[in-house]
C-alpha cells in the first residue's frame, strides 16, 4: 500500500471526556498522523490539559459567531498540507488503533475521493437509535459511484464528517467544503465527487463510537437544519430523494422491533419519525416561513444572523 501523509482536523466546542478518549486513541494509531489541528470555538472552554503542547498538535481559537460547519473545516484544511485530510468530531472515539490505517487503504483505488468510517453505538445508546446506527452504517464495506444512484439513491453520496477522510487533490480540485452552510457540508461535497466521476468509500472495518439519544424536539430541530441544507443545494440533492430512504428506515425499524419481540416500541418509533419528518418538511420549505419561526426551529441560530 502506498504511504500517504495524513493530517487531522477536529472542531471543538466545550469538549468533554469523550474528547479525552479520542485524543488518547489517536496516540495509539498504527498509521502516522501528521498535524492534528484543533479548531476550538470559545477559548474560555478549551480544556487545560496540555493538548496544545503535544507534538504535532496545533490549536486555533475562534469566536462562536465565527464557526461554520463548512467554512471552519475548509479554513482548517487550507492550513495543512497532508495528502489526505481526516475530519472528526470531538465525540467520535476510535474503536481501536487501526482506524486511520483502514481509512487510508480505501485510497488505493484512484477513483476514491472520500472515505468514511462506521459509527458504532455508545453503551448508553437506546434501542431504536442503536438500530438506526446499523441501518446507516452496516457491516459490509462499499464503494459507490454515479452508476450506483439507481440502486442506492441518496446513500450514494452519503458521507459523515464525524469521521471522514478526503484526498487533498480532489478536495482542492472541487473547491473544498461550502464556505457557509448550516449543515451537511460532508454530503454536499460528496455529491460533487459523485457528479465529477469519483467514488465514495464506506469502510466498515474503520470504526468509531458515536451516537446520540436525541429527544423528539431535538430530532425536529436537527432535521430542520438538514432539510435547509438540502433546499439550499438542489444541484446536489436533486440527484436522489431523501424521503424514500427515510420511509425505508422506518419500515425496517418496525420490522426489527417485531422480529426482536418489542412491538410496544412501535408507537415510539412512529412519534419520533413524525417529529423527524415534520422538521424535514418545515426545513425544505423554510423560505416560506416567517423569520421568527425559522429561529425557533433551527439548531443553529447563529447561522441566520
Amino acid at each position: 500500500m502506498r504511504e500517504y501523509t495524513v493530517d487531522l482536523v477536529i472542531p471543538l466546542y466545550k469538549p468533554d471526556e469523550k474528547f479525552d478518549q479520542l485524543m488518547q486513541m489517536l496516540t495509539r494509531q498504527t498509521y502516522p498522523i501528521g498535524t492534528i489541528l484543533l479548531m476550538n470555538t470559545e477559548k474560555a472552554y478549551f480544556p487545560d490539559k496540555g493538548y496544545e503542547k503535544l507534538p504535532h498538535v496545533q490549536v486555533r481559537h475562534l469566536r462562536k459567531e465565527e464557526f461554520d460547519h463548512g467554512g471552519t473545516r475548509d479554513s482548517a484544511a487550507s492550513l495543512l498540507d497532508g495528502e489526505l485530510i481526516l475530519f472528526m468530531t470531538q465525540d467520535a472515539v476510535p474503536a481501536d488503533e487501526h482506524l486511520v490505517e483502514r481509512l487510508v487503504t480505501a485510497f488505493a483505488d484512484s477513483r476514491v475521493g472520500a472515505a468514511y468510517a462506521r459509527q458504532l453505538p455508545n453503551p448508553d445508546c437506546k434501542l431504536l437509535e442503536r438500530y438506526t446506527r446499523s441501518f446507516n452504517y452496516p457491516e459490509q464495506s462499499s464503494v459507490k459511484s454515479r452508476e450506483d444512484l439507481p440502486r442506492y439513491g441518496v446513500k450514494t453520496f452519503f458521507c459523515s464528517d464525524v469521521c471522514a477522510m478526503y484526498r487533498r487533490s480532489v478536495y482542492e480540485g472541487l473547491g473544498g467544503f461550502e464556505k457557509r452552510t448550516i449543515f451537511n457540508e460532508d454530503m454536499i461535497f460528496a455529491g460533487k465527487i459523485i457528479q465529477n466521476g469519483g467514488s465514495i468509500a464506506y469502510v466498515a472495518e474503520a470504526c468509531v463510537y458515536h451516537s446520540h439519544n436525541y429527544g423528539n424536539l431535538e430530532q425536529l430541530h436537527r432535521n430542520f437544519d438538514l432539510a435547509v441544507s438540502q433546499a439550499d443545494h438542489p444541484e446536489i440533492f436533486s440527484m436522489a430523494k431523501s424521503e424514500s430512504e427515510g420511509i425505508r428506515m422506518v419500515k425496517q425499524s418496525a420490522k426489527y422491533l417485531l422480529r426482536t419481540g418489542k412491538p410496544w416500541l412501535i408507537p415510539d418509533l412512529i412519534v419520533k419519525s413524525g417529529f423527524k419528518y415534520l422538521g424535514y418538511l418545515l426545513g425544505k420549505f423554510y423560505k416560506k416561513l416567517p423569520r421568527w419561526l425559522v429561529l425557533r426551529l433551527t439548531m443553529s441560530r447563529s447561522y441566520w444572523k
